[in-house]
């Protein structure tokens, strides 16, 4: 086995440009769709977290499967990515979208209290953190789909 030292051969991997553009894609489409309701283009969508679909489950489905189709889907690496990538969907469905719910609550509680003490400077919760199941299995389809794309054409 040839162990590689030089850091920049990272850039030359599948793996990590399957799990890069899968992210990049999801949030462009978010992008997309934020313009098609607003008819503005608003460049934060492509950093925000929530919506549709999940940057988060493109990039670890495109990590996993690319890692997979390179490694062979029974390498130890596979199976960590595969770990890994559950995790994270699971937590972006599920933690994160609790704590978005718990969020809203709280912005409420801060505004009532606000408007009784007529206090200035109101600072909100972020409120879109998780994802639906229906995002999360987008972000998951359109990952697995890009790392096929990157690694055939690699």
């Amino acid at each position: 086995m040839v162990i590689h030292t030089d850091p920049l051969l990272l850039f030359k991997s599948p793996c990590l440009w399957s799990a890069f553009i899968g992210w990049c894609v999801a949030q462009a489409i978010k992008m997309f769709f934020g313009y098609s309701r607003t008819r503005q283009f608003d460049f934060r969508y492509f950093l925000s977290t929530g919506g549709m679909p999940s940057a988060h489950s493109a990039s670890v489905s495109a990590l996993f499967t690319s890692i997979g189709m390179t490694n062979g889907f029974d390498a130890p690496i596979t199976v960590l990515a595969l770990l890994f990538a559950a995790v994270t969907m699971f937590d972006a469905a599920s933690v994160r979208r609790a704590a978005g719910h718990q969020a809203i609550v709280l912005n409420q509680m801060i505004q009532e209290l606000f408007k009784e003490r007529r206090l200035s400077q109101m600072h909100h919760l972020k409120e879109l953190l998780g994802h639906t199941r229906k995002e999360v299995f987008a972000g998951m389809v359109l990952g697995i789909f890009i790392a096929i794309i990157v690694v055939r054409n690699w």
